[in-house]
């Protein structure tokens, strides 16, 4: 697809999506709105213009890889891959409940599409890695994506694997994380200052490239830039707004961290995504 005309289709997408998360969430009474929110466009964005994938055919043996390693944000995925038919629709209001494909955290054995479950946090890189190190056994036959979270990165396995990924010079793998700035205990700053990201994963051998995580031309650019690095792995450090498109969620993003919204919270959410997307009241609902 053209580069406008798909940067179009995922400006028209991204509002949708947002009121899925929120109805998801609000069915399910807990879960992760916040990092769902924040994540949602880069999700979006290398679904539709990058990651090479079969939704009739989940397990074809050439699809790009994904790990989603900050797992609770796995409704933004789930939303994208409902749209995309790996699922019908109305199974995104089954999140969280008893017996459901659509668990908390992404579970492969329940839902086809998924390439790894994760949950506990800090393990989605490691995963990455062998699954990067996979393709090239099998002569380079896919790129393997994964998404963290900067909270997850403060975690001890993290920063092995990315000095194995840097020694096994794995061009196939790209790392997305998403910085939102914030986690359980509140901001990253406060609980552990992660600055400078970017100068720290250059010293471990990685391509860095720093944008904006809510604008899909960057984006659309970097996973492009990513695809092209031989011979190291490359991190896309994406800046980000915890649940970006609900003002009184971006203003308080310390209570957004596994609570989820009120039926009148989700109203008015809902409400704000459809003003902010000039979207009518049959567009914004299910």
């Amino acid at each position: 697809m053209e580069r406008n005309a798909l940067i179009q289709k995922l400006e028209d997408k991204a509002p949708r999506y947002r009121v899925d998360i929120l109805e998801m969430l609000t069915e399910a009474g807990s879960g992760h709105p916040g990092g769902s929110l924040s994540a949602i466009d880069l999700i979006s964005a290398l679904y539709h213009g990058k990651l090479r994938h079969r939704p009739d055919e989940p397990h074809w043996d050439r699809r790009d890889r994904f790990v989603l390693s900050k797992g609770h944000g796995v409704p933004a995925q789930y939303a994208v891959m409902a749209d995309l038919g790996y699922f019908p629709r109305e199974q995104l209001w089954t999140l969280r409940k008893l017996g459901s494909a659509l668990q908390g955290h992404p579970c492969k054995q329940y839902l086809a599409g998924i390439d790894a479950s994760t949950g506990s946090l800090g393990q989605g890189l490691s995963m990455a890695q062998g699954m990067a190190l996979a393709s090239r056994l099998d002569g380079d036959r896919y790129q393997v994506y994964c998404m963290m979270g900067d909270g997850e990165s403060q975690e001890g396995q993290v920063w092995e694997a990315a000095m194995s990924a840097a020694k096994y010079k794995l061009g196939a793998l790209t790392l997305i994380l998403d910085y939102n700035k914030g986690q359980i205990d509140g901001y990253t700053r406060d609980v552990m200052d992660l600055e400078p990201l970017g100068d720290k994963w250059r010293a471990f051998g990685w391509h860095v490239i720093t944008i904006d995580g809510h604008d899909y031309a960057q984006i659309l650019d970097a996973l492009d830039e990513s695809e092209r690095v031989v011979g190291r792995p490359s991190i896309i450090i994406a800046h980000t707004l915890k649940g970006k498109g609900v003002k009184f969620m971006e203003e308080n993003i310390g209570s957004w961290h596994g609570v989820a919204p009120s039926r009148e919270e989700a109203d008015r959410a809902i409400a704000e995504v459809r003003r902010r997307a000039n979207l009518s009241l049959e567009e914004a609902v299910r």
